[in-house]
């Protein structure tokens, strides 16, 4: 299928009626992402491994009676529609039966991440008032000595009365009724940070399941007999969504994998599974792009599709995967509060362009604009913005911060923080963050294309580029260079870089100077922070 039959042969209407309830009556996606499925009592809905070897299997039956009883359980300690339950696990099973008895109550689910630390746990309970914490014991002692108001239920430890976790779901009926939500209801807030400030808690409506389907279903391209693997954690918007969610709502089989990410673990699950469809962050890609093509050899793989998002992924890897697999990464772009809006498409012919976001995503007004919402000309650097007046808009604002969302507004437009630039076929090509940019004698330098320029060269694992401050340009830049193993750090080998950018991209973005590291600052969820390197805040952070 080409690009363009896909984008001009998209409606809104025909996705809608690819759902069981009437979207324009109701809409849950507790139902939509279980229930829908579970008359057929040997559909299965997820293959579940954990680091040791333990497996388990669930149907789409079995979730629906298991996160029936949890709804129960929920509402037997007073949350309603309305209230907000967290989440504060692996990839356990509990979670997710927890994330669809929350939305089965009409309840919003927050979702944490297990690296978080007590103040980060705190802030997101008390700000969302969370009434349920469902987590283990190792989470949970992160914050004993907190004043922590909601309800803890352990997955790993005892109720008051002495039940152990599923000994209390289980003392619930299977049967419940699902609150019949509206599309635009909330379901979860799903907090992110920005350069500035404390988290912030973006709200989504159910409609998050529609407007994720053209991504999930073209971009990713899960088709119906995919066993789809998405490595992303349930703590963030793609692993809760659309690794997760979204898969189970179009009743497909997935696998989830608690357990710490290795290359050899990640090849055997695949060949292990019979996975078919893969999608992980930049950061797994170019780990598996480290440890060669030989590995590759060991296994017998039947993945026909692979995806990434999270931050840009370099060219080098996409060429890798190209050379190896026959099959290039696809790479994609989106952000918490627009949804995934601009990929490369799994199920067309188009050709995929090492280092490009791709073309706007099927159903979205996507643009790039300048400061005050006027889109820019081809070529020039601008930010990406979506259309809030387009169907598939999803997102109800922060969470008691109506000011910040005012400050994402330019008239129909939602600015998304991100930079980038439009080719003359309509690609679009990442330049960093908005608070990211270099300015140097005039020039605007986007990091990330010399940041892949540098991994490039044999001796780099990982680079990060900022701006540095100049008397002369105002900024030069700076590179930040983790080596491989089996290189050591030099003057020599600072130049060499230097001179290796200089000659692939122009004079004015090669850096001028090269620092070696033994890691890059990130996120939990793998993305650089570039800002933290910055020289009043590097020296603060070591």
């Amino acid at each position: 299928m080409r690009y363009t039959e896909l984008r001009e042969g998209f409606s809104w209407e025909k996705v809608l009626k690819t759902f069981d309830w009437d979207v324009h009556e109701k809409f849950n996606m507790g139902h939509e992402c279980c229930d829908r499925w579970a008359d057929d009592p040997n559909r299965i809905a997820v293959y579940w491994e954990d680091e040791a070897g333990n497996t388990d299997v669930w149907t789409y039956k079995r979730l629906k009676e298991q996160s029936n009883r949890m709804a129960n359980a929920l509402r037997s300690l007073g949350v309603q529609k309305g209230d907000r339950v967290a989440g504060l696990l692996g990839k356990d099973m509990e979670l997710i039966i927890t994330v669809l008895a929350a939305w089965k109550i009409g309840a919003v689910y927050v979702p944490m991440f297990t690296a978080f630390g007590p103040e980060a746990i705190r802030y997101r309970l008390e700000d969302a008032g969370c009434k349920v914490l469902v987590t283990n014991q190792e989470q949970a002692q992160k914050i004993a000595d907190l004043n922590i108001s909601s309800t803890i239920i352990l997955s790993d430890g005892l109720t008051e009365e002495g039940l152990t976790f599923w000994e209390f779901i289980q003392s619930f009926s299977n049967n419940h009724e699902t609150e019949a939500t509206n599309v635009m209801d909330p379901c979860v807030f799903q907090y992110t940070s920005g350069s500035t400030g404390m988290p912030k808690g973006a709200v989504w409506a159910h409609k998050i399941l529609i407007s994720s389907y053209p991504y999930v279903r073209y971009a990713i391209g899960v088709e119906d007999d995919d066993l789809f693997f998405g490595g992303a954690d349930l703590g963030w918007a793609f692993g809760l969504i659309n690794c997760t969610f979204v898969p189970l709502s179009y009743g497909n089989q997935i696998l989830a994998y608690k357990g710490p990410f290795s290359v050899e673990k990640t090849y055997y699950l695949l060949e292990k599974y019979k996975i078919t469809n893969f999608a992980y962050a930049p950061t797994v890609y170019r780990m598996m792009m480290s440890a060669g093509s030989e590995m590759i050899k060991k296994y017998n793989l039947q993945v026909k599709k692979f995806s990434s998002a999270g931050e840009p992924l370099n060219a080098e890897v996409v060429r890798f995967f190209k050379d190896n697999f026959g099959r290039a990464i696809y790479d994609h772009y989106g952000s918490t509060e627009t949804g995934m809006i601009v990929d490369n498409f799994n199920v067309t012919d188009m050709a995929v362009k090492p280092g490009s976001m791709g073309l706007p995503c099927p159903g979205f007004n996507v643009a790039i604009v300048d400061e005050d919402g006027n889109p820019v000309e081809k070529g020039e650097i601008g930010q990406i913005a979506v259309d809030t007046t387009a169907y598939p808009v999803f997102f109800l604002g922060y969470w008691k911060n109506p000011e910040k969302t005012e400050e994402k507004i330019r008239g129909k437009w939602f600015l998304s923080g991100d930079l980038a630039s439009e080719d003359e076929e309509g690609y679009f090509w990442f330049q960093g963050r908005a608070d990211d940019i270099i300015s140097s004698a005039g020039y605007r330098i986007g990091p990330f294309e010399v940041e892949s320029s540098l991994i490039e060269h044999p001796a780099v694992a990982e680079a990060a580029v900022i701006g540095n401050p100049d008397e002369t340009k105002g900024e030069i830049v700076k590179a930040f260079v983790v080596l491989n193993k089996s290189y050591e750090p030099s003057d020599e080998l600072a130049k060499e870089l230097s001179l290796f950018v200089k000659s692939k991209l122009s004079k004015h973005q090669y850096p001028r100077e090269v620092e070696f590291i033994e890691s890059l600052p990130k996120t939990p969820s793998g993305k650089i922070q570039r800002y933290l390197l910055k020289p009043n805040q590097y020296a603060a952070k070591n």
